[in-house]
């Protein structure tokens, strides 16, 4: 009887199904494949339930997750009066070791990172329901060193946009202005920062979505080298352009948390060199003056077709002060940054389509952790009625990705992908004259949020039309600093420092010493 009962104790459902035969039919069809008779196919469904219950003995096999270290409650969805900005997702108060470089620092994590037990959508109403057991490395970081998470800060459905209207659950608000945007994807970990909710938070980058609200909330925001900062545990637009970055009030807070998230991942993520080297940024980025740093104002990222001559006026002339720090200052030609975000746009609309939408944020073909539960959660979602809960942005991507996937396989991407190395090679050569290069973040201040009435066409045009100076950083993987010089009616403005990769210490020494020189001159 013992026997008996622990036999029907191991029993499980199978969870891989083998297809039908009509199943089995319809897939050959669309795959285009012809058999002689129905015989000949019903020999292949034969062996392919074979191969299924080979899927089903290894989901049987425990597998290895990310580790969840520190207690917690799962919080809950903030009323109104508690989240006046919308720019929280789900509160939550996880408090870290009782000691460290954090202790006393209050974060946001934006919500495309996973929190062991704490709800996580991605901005999305198609991925609500979906609660990770595991902590991605970043949270664990935070928690090792003393921080204390108070929850989830909203961000753009599906971080696919660089305004702040997408987010399912309404707009997210500016600090300054409310009636304005306050930037995407990392629209709400912008927001919190800004109106002192949070002393840090961290956001994404994969074309400008932590540095986009850094400039037009008014604060801090680090995009670092692709891989100083593991994205295990994070949702994947497309790998070779996953980023996580620091976002604070000042840029000493901005380097401390660097110097937290930044390291090796012991081989999950597929993003990191083994070699990297880390520093300890909030020591090393302060310096009495600049003397014998370059900086480039780079020519194609000022008077752009959508630029305020105001903000690329104001970004100017906050560089020409770091003159009187000792720092030599001229102009810098990048012909292809012109072009960045056409490049960007023709590799992630491919590389979303198959990472994001088929894969559900996972992607294949990598060795490193893969977040399982979060990628069955998403592909399925994605294949249901709730992909008609999509942003309108989204819905062009898949459309576009579909019909050039179907048509021009692997091309577009695939040029992107070399593109990329030009754009490379040219920064490169500008970085063996300077030291950083410089430009406006985006060269025009936080718009209007649309309104109700607002075409198709249009909301998808302003959630895309911000991010030409910002593409570049993705693409090349070098570190990008996004740092406030002043306001123009009220709406802050932000000048934005590039450097080599793994040189973040100079963007930060730069980044502080104009940070005191606009501070002074105010």
């Amino acid at each position: 009887m013992a026997e008996e009962n622990s036999a029907k104790n191991q029993y499980r459902e199978p969870s891989l199904r083998a297809p039908t035969f009509d199943q089995l039919e319809e897939i050959a069809t669309k795959l285009g494949l012809r058999f002689t008779d129905k015989d000949e196919l019903k020999e292949y469904q034969a062996f392919i339930e074979t191969f299924c219950e080979g899927f089903n003995v290894i989901d049987r096999l425990p597998e290895p997750t990310l580790p969840v270290k520190y207690p917690r409650f799962p919080g809950h969805r903030p009323k109104p009066e508690e989240n006046p900005l919308n720019g929280w997702y789900w509160k939550t108060d996880i408090q870290g070791a009782k000691g460290g470089k954090l202790a006393g620092k209050t974060i946001a994590i934006k919500d495309n990172i996973a929190i062991a037990g704490v709800p996580m959508m991605h901005g999305c109403a198609a991925l609500e329901g979906y609660i990770p057991e595991f902590d991605a490395t970043v949270v664990t970081r935070i928690l090792d060193a003393g921080g204390r998470i108070l929850g989830k800060a909203a961000c753009e459905s599906l971080c696919m946009s660089g305004s702040s209207f997408t987010y399912s659950k309404g707009c997210i608000l500016n600090y300054h202005n409310r009636l304005h945007s306050a930037g995407g994807s990392s629209g709400g970990s912008g927001t919190l920062v800004a109106s002192g909710d949070v002393d840090m938070a961290v956001g994404g980058d994969q074309g400008g979505s932590v540095r986009i609200p850094a400039s037009w909330c008014g604060i801090v925001g680090l995009k670092p080298t692709f891989g100083l900062v593991p994205y295990t545990g994070a949702m994947s637009i497309d790998p070779s352009v996953d980023h996580l970055g620091p976002m604070a009030r000042t840029v000493h807070d901005c380097a401390l948390l660097l110097e937290v998230l930044a390291g090796y991942d012991n081989g999950l993520d597929p993003r990191q060199p083994p070699n990297i080297q880390t520093f300890e940024y909030s020591k090393e980025m302060v310096v009495e003056n600049l003397n014998g740093i370059r900086v480039g104002l780079v020519s194609e990222g000022f008077g752009l077709p959508r630029s305020d001559p105001r903000v690329d006026e104001m970004v100017r002339n906050s560089v020409l002060k770091l003159k009187t720090a000792g720092a030599e200052v001229s102009e810098i030609s990048i012909p292809l940054l012109k072009y960045g975000g056409l490049i960007w746009e023709a590799l992630a609309c491919e590389g979303t389509i198959d990472n994001l939408f088929n894969c559900g944020g996972g992607g294949t073909g990598h060795k490193g952790f893969y977040p399982t539960s979060l990628m069955s959660f998403a592909a399925k979602s994605f294949r249901s009625s709730r992909v008609n809960d999509l942003s309108h942005i989204t819905k062009m991507v898949m459309l576009s990705a579909e019909y050039i996937k179907q048509n021009y396989p692997g091309q577009w991407y695939g040029k992107a992908q070399n593109l990329r190395r030009l754009l490379t090679s040219e920064y490169e050569t500008a970085f063996k004259k300077f030291d950083v290069v410089a430009m406006p973040t985006v060269p025009f201040t936080a718009p209007k949020l649309p309104t109700k009435d607002a075409s198709v066409f249009d909301l998808i045009t302003v959630s895309d039309n911000m991010a030409d100076n910002l593409c570049p950083a993705d693409l090349t993987g070098i570190p990008a600093l996004s740092i406030n010089v002043g306001f123009i009616d009220g709406l802050p403005v932000g000048a934005h420092f590039e450097g080599p990769a793994f040189e973040e210490v100079k963007l930060l020494q730069v980044g502080g010493i104009l940070e005191k020189l606009v501070k002074d001159t105010a």
